[in-house]
């Protein structure tokens, strides 16, 4: 197992290098058969209006799922240990799902799909950062809309990228403020969207309020 440790603001030490291995490797350690890398990302945000937290983050890629887990505090180690505690947590659940999977066929799940909005933005003033803090490359392997959906509760985010199968397509997948979830698709020129077989498709999906929002 690829174990990469990553610093923001803070000295990787010795110390700190070798606790993390201590507690992630024995958090992993019931499931080395699926885990193929682990990635922990570990952060001090300094805010003089705040206290000074430290966070610890932690990314496992395995048999192309990605699994993630972040906790933070103000002491790191103690932010380590919640991570590993999580990490571990995740990992149970992944493999259930794989096992319930080979048992019997996963159960449905309500994704909404929406009328088009054509204007996103309304009166505001679009705003992008004014620089890039962290960039990350992910292999985005074909899948289908309940394999996403399955993907965004592993990685513990409000929405998840992936590529149709179905369309070959780039989607989004995001829980809804409401309840239940919603798909993105791109939009052709025309108005319309790839169904399924490239036929065109009028379904399209609301952008939600915290992709698009400029706050």
């Amino acid at each position: 197992m690829k174990l990469v440790i990553h610093g923001k603001n803070i000295e990787i030490t010795d110390a700190i290098r070798e606790y993390v291995h201590q507690k992630i490797e024995k958090a992993v350690s019931h499931f080395q058969s699926l885990t193929n890398e682990v990635d922990v990302h570990l952060s001090v945000a300094r805010n003089p209006r705040i206290n000074t937290r430290q966070a610890a983050e932690v990314t496992i890629y395995a048999n192309g799922s990605v699994i993630r887990a972040e906790e933070s505090s103000e002491n790191l180690y103690a932010s380590i240990d919640l991570v590993a505690d999580k990490i571990a947590r995740q990992l149970r659940k992944y493999k259930e799902r794989r096992q319930d999977h080979k048992t019997q066929p996963p159960p449905e799940e309500v994704v909404v799909v929406e009328s088009v909005v054509k204007d996103l933005i309304g009166d505001r003033t679009p705003e992008l950062p004014n620089e890039v803090v962290r960039t990350k490359y992910f292999s985005m392997p074909p899948m289908t809309l309940a394999e996403a959906l399955e993907q965004l509760q592993l990685v513990g985010h409000d929405f998840y990228m992936f590529r149709n199968s179905e369309t070959g397509e780039i989607n989004v997948i995001y829980e809804r403020n409401h309840g239940g979830y919603g798909v993105i698709h791109p939009r052709n020129a025309n108005g319309s969207t790839n169904g399924k077989n490239g036929k065109a498709t009028h379904a399209n999906i609301v952008m939600p309020e915290k992709l698009h929002s400029s706050k």
